[in-house]
């Protein structure tokens, strides 16, 4: 899979009182990409529940390029940019793009697996593992040991 994003409209109730898309709006954009990835691919909240398992973040953070506006197209994507060889840690990329033209944010996430019975950090079943094989990868993916 060479990527995967989404688009969605500005909404009226993601604007801030200067009329510009509210800080806190991007992060939400991020989290709806990466639910979408994973949702779409197979690896739905009911498969999360029957594992046991869910997607947690120890980071996450965005830098801020241009502002959107109400009624802007926002392109958002998603890309694996280092991952554990058992993809039991993971860092993410998103970019949200203005109209499809215009970078307006960069979000750098790093997470992990929760067993949500146990509530502690797990390792991910083979299902987990052989969608984040296929996940789009960044330019510069890297496996990390750590």
């Amino acid at each position: 899979m060479n990527s995967f994003e989404k688009i969605i409209q500005v909404r009226w109730s993601d604007l801030d009182p200067n009329f510009h898309v509210l800080h806190s709006k991007y992060y939400d954009f991020g989290a709806y990409c990466r639910m979408a990835f994973l949702v779409e691919n197979g690896l739905t909240p009911a498969v999360m529940q029957e594992h046991a398992i869910g997607p947690i973040l120890f980071r996450e953070e965005c830098i801020f390029k241009r502002e959107l506006t109400f009624g802007d197209d926002v392109l958002i994507n998603v890309q694996l940019v280092t991952a554990r060889t058992d993809y039991s840690r993971w860092s993410m990329k998103h970019e949200i793009w203005k109209n499809k033209e215009t970078l307006s944010a960069i979000i750098n996430i790093d997470g992990a697996w929760i067993d949500t019975r146990l509530r502690k950090l797990a390792n991910p079943p083979a299902v987990v593992q052989e969608l984040f094989q296929s996940a789009p990868k960044a330019d510069g993916y890297a496996i990390s040991e750590k």
